[in-house]
């Protein structure tokens, strides 16, 4: 697709936001889909003509070995075309690989008197499933791991440089017991791991069990021969965790369990990007300005927090379609149906709104300066909130009542630093009372925010 063709495309993912998912295009596009259905194409001639006990196998040479793994490593935009040209007269797309790879093999003698094996004892499923395993595999490592590392990483250096910048909370939207920035943004960079963690540890399943998961086919052929063992060793041999117990496809709940990981990651950061965008708003922190940027058409003024707002749209975008696939592809009709075949197809489009998200939070957060007098203010002019540490140190000292007194004198009203000396010196407290508050202001008030925010992420 060339930048003029942009403007035509359908999607925003392949249209405006291209130049930020270029990365993902090769891996999760009809093109990568392709190249991946080669490779376990190819991968499985390659296993089956090792296999001692398959005979009838001619033994293939280093030379025939390097050209079938070529064909794979070497796969380019003519080969795709190649094979859709091909699928418009098959009509099916992986028996279009096969028949290429039949065309590619025939290329040489050795080849051509095995071309046979290819596809063999397959279902489409078999390469399908194995397929889009790797195509996940490379897109979630290759793109989406190192970006969602990237989030939590420069979370956790914010959460660090600002352990100590005292805080105003707020609950419920009113003022609340002080914390600190960094502990507040360390909040969200341990959820956001602990997302990562789950998600990262989703195994990745294939089957390659033939057309019902059975191997019906393969035991007629070769009754000899203990198959499952041996299409374990394959699936496992192209870096996937085998699953044995299917029907004619690879049930796909592990897609589920990915998609619904992925879904929690993402509203996490969404929660995120509207509090920061919220902080912006009051102030909490300053946007760089970038020479030549607009922030409002007509209000000359303006810094917008567009990178917030922009994740934020395209993580709802993402979630609705990693909901669905969720939801969808764990439910087959008997052995099967196609109806996840049209779904799967979206998975890189998902990716890649979730991808456009994690960039823009991220270019969001490069834009941003704390702004440190501002949030001074705003809690010192909060001392209402030590009526919380009063109450409690009263209740330590045994006096009556301490919750409705202070709830008496405080609740509703706005308290300056005078007003809180004045109410610590009608309370009458005892002597050891008054040595633990007097000295208290909001700045100080703020526990052990700063050692939780400067903890390591575990």
């Amino acid at each position: 697709m060339t930048d003029a063709d942009l403007v035509f495309a359908i999607g925003a993912a392949d249209g405006r936001y291209r130049s930020k998912v270029s990365d993902l295009a090769p891996i999760v596009s009809e093109f990568g889909l392709m190249k991946y259905r080669v490779e376990v194409e190819c991968a499985w001639v390659l296993f089956l003509s090792r296999c001692e006990d398959i005979r009838e196998f001619t033994r293939l040479d280093s030379d025939d070995e390097a050209m079938i793994a070529a064909i794979a490593t070497t796969f380019d935009a003519s080969d795709a075309a190649r094979i859709k040209t091909i699928e418009a007269t098959t009509n099916h797309d992986v028996k279009a690989v096969e028949y290429f790879l039949k065309e590619k093999f025939a290329q040489r003698p050795s080849l051509q008197a095995v071309n046979e094996w290819i596809h063999f004892g397959c279902t489409s499923e078999d390469i399908n499933n194995t397929a889009y395993g790797l195509m996940i595999k490379n897109a979630c490592e290759q793109s989406l791991w190192p970006q969602m590392q990237s989030l939590i990483d420069t979370l956790s250096t914010w959460a660090n440089d600002n352990a100590e910048l005292p805080m105003l909370s707020r609950t419920h939207g009113q003022t609340a017991s002080p914390t600190t920035l960094g502990k507040e943004i360390k909040n969200v960079a341990a959820r956001l791991e602990r997302q990562f963690t789950q998600v990262r540890n989703v195994p990745l399943l294939g089957k390659f069990n033939g057309a019902v998961g059975n191997f019906n086919a393969h035991l007629v052929a070769f009754p000899e021969l203990d198959w499952p063992s041996l299409s374990e060793q394959f699936v496992r041999g192209l870096g996937l965790t085998n699953n044995i117990w299917t029907t004619q496809i690879e049930p796909h709940d592990y897609i589920a369990e990915l998609s619904h990981g992925l879904m929690r990651f993402n509203q996490i950061l969404l929660d995120f990007d509207r509090d920061i965008w919220s902080y912006i708003s009051i102030e909490y922190f300053k946007q760089r300005k970038v020479e030549g940027e607009t922030g409002s058409s007509t209000m000359p003024h303006k810094i917008n927090p567009i990178d917030f707002e922009n994740s934020e749209g395209n993580i709802g975008i993402a979630n609705a379609l990693l909901d669905h696939m969720a939801s969808k592809l764990a439910v087959s009709r008997w052995q099967r149906d196609l109806s996840d075949s049209t779904v799967l197809r979206n998975l890189g489009t998902a990716f890649a709104h979730c991808s456009i998200a994690y960039q823009a939070t991220l270019k969001g957060l490069s834009r941003l300066d704390v702004n440190p007098e501002v949030i001074a203010a705003d809690l010192d002019n909060s001392w209402e909130v030590l009526a919380e540490a009063v109450q409690t140190v009263m209740r330590k000292f045994a006096m009556a009542e301490p919750y409705e007194l202070l709830k008496t004198v405080t609740r509703g009203r706005r308290l300056s630093e005078e007003n809180y000396q004045e109410i610590l010196v009608e309370l009458a407290l005892p002597e050891l009372a008054m040595h633990a508050l007097k000295d208290l202001t909001p700045s100080n008030y703020t526990g052990c925010a700063a050692k939780l925010a400067r903890r390591e992420l575990k």
